[in-house]
């Protein structure tokens, strides 16, 4: 007798496939360092509303750190992790040391990459280059899985000399697309 697929069967296959998806990490880069988190609503009897704000390397340029800014919510859904995050996303990136790349890279690749929510939405840091004038820029935004997210920021690195003996590397030779 042929395996004929019911609803029940497709359904329970949908279920684990988002379950698996749920439990897949997505960062490109390293899991982010939490700086501090701020209260902005107040609950009662769970957890407050915050502002979390995070630093993250990034992991194709030494050099290069960026922090940003999410929303969390509270209450019990936030607590459970249940709760559809808002996108307001806020984003700084900035030279900390001399500035190497590891590797080529695609233009636009993702930096680091977050769920915002169970299913259905992630916040992306990807990286370009401007070779013209050897900056690279960094662009925050949080998509959805059905109508997307105009909600982004934008931040730009120049290349600068890091001491008296740094060569400058131009981000065009290690960037590329």
């Amino acid at each position: 007798m042929p395996f004929r697929p019911t609803r029940l069967t497709a359904a329970a296959l949908l279920a684990a496939a988002f379950a698996w998806l749920a439990i897949t990490p997505l960062a490109a880069a390293d899991e982010p360092d939490l700086i501090f988190r701020r209260s902005t609503v107040f609950k009662l009897l769970s957890p407050d509303d915050k502002l979390a704000t995070y630093g993250v390397d990034d992991p194709v340029v030494d050099g290069v750190a960026c922090h940003f800014t999410v929303p969390e919510k509270g209450g019990y859904k936030g607590w459970l992790g249940l709760a559809e995050q808002v996108s307001d996303i806020s984003l700084a990136c900035r030279q900390i040391g001399p500035i190497r790349f590891k590797s080529k890279a695609p233009q636009g690749e993702d930096m680091f990459r977050q769920r915002r929510s169970l299913f259905f939405k992630k916040m992306q840091i990807v990286r370009g280059c401007d070779p013209k004038r050897n900056v690279l820029v960094y662009m925050v935004y949080s998509d959805k899985l059905i109508d997307g997210s105009p909600k982004n920021s934008t931040s730009s690195v120049p290349i600068m000399p890091w001491g008296s003996n740094d060569t400058i590397q131009k981000c065009g030779d290690f960037i590329s697309g």
